[in-house]
């Protein structure tokens, strides 16, 4: 047991020089850049993937349909990375999609007579819209949305598909395709029930694109926390992820995939599945120095990069 101690607590002083280390070298190194977005590291094994079109409320243009899922599969694989925290700069967290950019869509349309060749280039597009938000569930790291202000249309398809939605007070959602003389392809149709325990709130919200805000979102569970502004709103975010970022990365990403294989599947597939996942992440060692420092009650493990 001592020596076990001993070796904790050298792994402990280990990490700290690392994490000092992993916080010098990003705050030299050039992270990621985007036109429409911005990558930042508020604490070690935490990225913050900023929406950055402020003066125009966010909406999501093309370059940022394209980045957004470029960014979420980079990060998928990169290892530094354990927890995402989504935000948006500006006084809005996002205004949906850009009108101008559908107009242009519409421009595009016009070059083809026949319907099956218009029907072609907008399922392709579509989809191309729908792998961008979905590319944050089939990235394993666990996904914070921080919402201020308007989160309106793709907005709410967009923090659907997040593992955990924060709010600040001033914050309302807002179904709005119907508004616009379409039913919302990009997700929301598909996540949010499953997410909001009404099924009638759902359709409400849906068929009449009413503003929804932060206090009733709360209230029926599309949001887990309100927090007073946005600066409590993203110090809250940070040390939720600051938690989850010191656990297991096996376990919690592990956990991720089930959850979301599993919402999509019978009770015993989803048995199933994370049976087949566990027999080889058992063998980890992630579980055996969890275990270990349970049976001791001695200091969390530290665990190496996945």
């Amino acid at each position: 047991m001592a020596i076990h101690v001993i070796r904790n607590n050298l792994s402990r002083f280990i990490e700290k020089r690392l994490q000092a280390a992993f916080t010098l070298r990003y705050s030299t190194e050039m992270l990621p850049t985007y036109k429409t977005l911005i990558i930042s590291i508020p604490k070690p094994f935490i990225y913050m993937v900023k929406l950055n079109r402020p003066q125009k409320m966010n909406a999501i243009n093309l370059t940022m349909w394209q980045e957004f899922k470029e960014c979420f599969q980079e990060l998928t694989v990169n290892s530094d990375c354990r927890v995402v925290i989504l935000s948006a700069a500006g006084k809005a967290f996002c205004a949906g999609i850009d009108v101008q950019g559908m107009m242009e869509v519409g421009q595009n349309l016009a070059q083809h007579e026949d319907i099956a060749r218009k029907s072609k280039v907008l399922e392709s597009m579509i989809q191309d819209y729908q792998d961008s938000f979905t590319a944050i569930e089939k990235c394993p790291k666990p996904v914070i949305a921080a919402v201020h202000g308007a989160c309106i249309g793709a907005g709410v398809d967009m923090i659907s598909a997040a593992d955990i939605r924060y709010a600040s007070s001033d914050a309302y959602f807002q179904i709005k395709e119907v508004d616009i003389g379409m039913a919302a392809d990009v997700g929301t149709l598909q996540r949010f029930p499953k997410i909001v325990g009404s099924d009638s709130l759902v359709r409400e919200l849906v068929y009449t694109a009413r503003k929804y805000p932060a206090a009733e979102a709360l209230k029926s569970g599309f949001i887990s926390s309100m927090l007073d502004d946005e600066e409590s709103l993203l110090n809250k975010s940070i040390e939720v992820a600051e938690n989850i970022a010191s656990k297991s990365p096996v376990a919690v990403q592990g956990s991720k995939i089930s959850l979301i294989y599993s919402r999509d599947h019978s009770v015993q597939e989803g048995l199933n599945h994370i049976a087949m996942h566990n027999k080889s992440m058992l063998q980890s060692e992630d579980f055996l120095n969890a275990t270990m420092a349970q049976a001791i009650k001695g200091d969390p493990p530290i665990f190496s990069k996945l």
